[in-house]
C-alpha cells in the first residue's frame, strides 16, 4: 500500500444554498405594525454519503418572525456542501460530518438568511454563531436517550 493511500484526505468539494423559501403571508399590512416581531430560530444538521468518500452535509435554519400572533415572515433555507473525506478514522468521521462541515457551510447560510429578510423588506436578522460541538454532543445524548427508550419499550415485560 503506498503512502498515499493511508493519508487522511478531506476537502472541500462544493458549498452550495439547496434551498431557500420566504413566506409573508400577512404582507402588506404586517408592515403598518409598530410593535417588534418575536424571533422564533430553529436549527437542523443532516450528512448523507454521496459516494465512497464523498458526503453531503446540510445546515437547515428556519427563522419565523411574528407579530402578536400574525406572522410576519417565514425563511427557510438549507446550506449544503460536498464534502472529500478518505482514511479518517470512524470514530471521527461523525464528528467531522456533524461538527467540521457544518462550521465551513453556516456562515454562507448566515448570509444568505440575512440577505432574504432585507430583501423581504425587514431589517436584517444576523443569526448568532452556533457552537456546532455542543450541538452535535446534545443529538447524540438525545439519539441516546431515545435508542434506550424504545430497547425498554421492546423489552418483554416480567410478572
Amino acid at each position: 500500500m503506498s503512502e498515499e493511500n493511508v493519508q487522511p484526505v478531506f476537502q472541500i468539494q462544493r458549498v452550495y444554498l439547496k434551498d431557500l423559501s420566504l413566506e409573508q403571508p400577512n404582507s402588506p399590512a404586517i408592515f403598518l405594525e409598530q410593535e417588534a416581531p418575536k424571533i422564533e430560530i430553529s436549527v437542523d444538521v443532516s450528512a448523507q454519503p454521496l459516494s465512497e468518500g464523498i458526503y453531503e452535509s446540510t445546515v437547515t435554519v428556519t427563522v419565523t418572525a411574528k407579530v402578536k400572533e400574525k406572522v410576519a415572515f417565514l425563511v427557510e433555507g438549507k446550506q449544503a456542501g460536498i464534502f472529500e473525506a478518505r482514511n479518517i478514522p470512524e470514530n471521527q468521521l461523525g464528528p467531522l460530518l456533524g461538527i467540521g462541515c457544518p462550521n465551513i457551510v453556516y456562515p454562507y447560510l448566515r448570509s444568505n438568511i440575512a440577505d432574504v429578510i432585507t430583501r423581504a423588506g425587514f431589517p436584517p436578522i444576523h443569526l448568532s454563531e452556533i457552537n456546532f460541538e455542543v450541538f452535535f454532543q446534545q443529538r447524540l445524548q438525545a439519539a441516546a436517550a431515545a435508542a434506550e427508550k424504545q430497547a425498554a419499550e421492546a423489552a418483554p415485560a416480567t410478572h
